[in-house]
């Protein structure tokens, strides 16, 4: 009976497989019942898949735009760096005290004379005694022949004298000038300033010393006839290399003197006070902004933003892909299904 069987089947194979085929479609054919199929889960679970797709398409370009952000500030910062370190700022500064190095005023009388040479403290200078005649030389001179740095050729004659210390006390210079005659139209003295008397007087090379001064110093004049009160003021300046130059700047006013000799004089009378303005030194140097430490931890914090920015997009991306794979893949299982 077996060995039948065998040769039945082996020669009627199609009519198994169409039975097989019907049982299929009467399975198939068969409806189920919505609680079985779960059409309700499907719609409410793509519902939730679309919003979170949406929420990940706006998160993604709000990161992208503090991408953008962050590019900017950094092309920014940059510039504002560059910037900084091609324009430094000036600095000023001010250091009072009370007691200056004594300046050096350097006169060129030519053929004019010293007369007198006095301190005189708390603005007070009493009337002259004896205007146009030899009186008392109590300042400290220093008189030198060098030539001129400019030419040097000429030669030039200089009367160096030590000018006010004591700021607190007003200390003043008053100096007074004979002139006897001249042949210009207008009678002047010059005269320059420089930072320290003291070191002219310790130098082993005067002459040198004050060619060097008059290069870097300016010279002003004051006039016969009048008494020219200068106040003075002292600025340093330092430079990029580290050195130190230092200035002066002055405030000059001038007041006619009246001459009450009894005889009419020919002759010139000249009259310069020197004193302190304040008690401030000025400090003058520049100074560089734009610091590289703040920049260098400005720049990796945006760096790590940015890091951090590309990272969650393209985990954001990544994810997105994915479940869309995946609502994709359910719906061809639910079609398959109800197929």
């Amino acid at each position: 009976q077996l060995s039948e069987d065998v040769e039945r089947v082996s020669e009627n194979p199609t009519d198994e497989r169409e039975g097989e085929m019907e049982v299929q479609e009467d399975a198939s054919s068969v409806i189920l019942p919505d609680s079985e199929l779960g059409t309700a889960a499907p719609s409410l679970r793509f519902s939730k898949t679309c919003l979170k797709n949406v929420f990940s398409v706006i998160l993604l370009f709000i990161y992208l735009l503090l991408m953008a952000v962050a590019v900017f500030l950094v092309y920014q910062t940059i510039s504002d760096f560059r910037e900084k370190l091609n324009h430094p700022v000036m600095s000023v500064s001010y250091k009072e005290v009370s007691l200056y190095d004594a300046p050096g005023i350097a006169f060129y009388p030519g053929k004019a004379r010293l007369l007198s040479c006095k301190h005189h403290y708390y603005d007070h200078i009493p009337p002259l005694i004896n205007p146009g005649q030899l009186g008392d030389i109590e300042c400290t001179t220093q008189r030198i022949n060098y030539t001129d740095p400019f030419t040097n050729q000429t030669m030039k004659y200089a009367l160096v004298v030590q000018g006010p210390r004591d700021v607190k006390k007003k200390e003043l210079v008053f100096l007074q000038f004979h002139l006897n005659g001249t042949d210009q139209d207008f009678s002047a003295i010059d005269y320059l300033l420089f930072s320290s008397f003291q070191e002219f007087i310790n130098s082993p090379e005067k002459a040198e010393f004050m060619k060097d001064c008059e290069s870097s110093y300016s010279s002003w004049k004051f006039s016969g006839g009048f008494r020219t009160w200068v106040k003075m003021s002292l600025v340093k300046t330092k430079e990029e290399d580290g050195s130190e130059t230092v200035e002066f700047k002055q405030e000059t006013s001038v007041v006619n003197y009246i001459d009450q000799r009894t005889k009419p004089r020919s002759d010139q009378l000249f009259f310069v006070v020197f004193e302190w303005k304040d008690p401030f030194i000025q400090t003058v140097q520049d100074i560089i902004t734009a610091n590289p430490w703040n920049m260098i931890a400005l720049l990796c914090g945006i760096f790590l933003a940015l890091f951090k920015a590309a990272d969650f997009a393209k985990l954001s991306v990544k994810w997105m892909i994915k479940i869309r794979k995946r609502h994709l893949k359910r719906s061809r299982q639910v079609m398959n299904h109800i197929n």
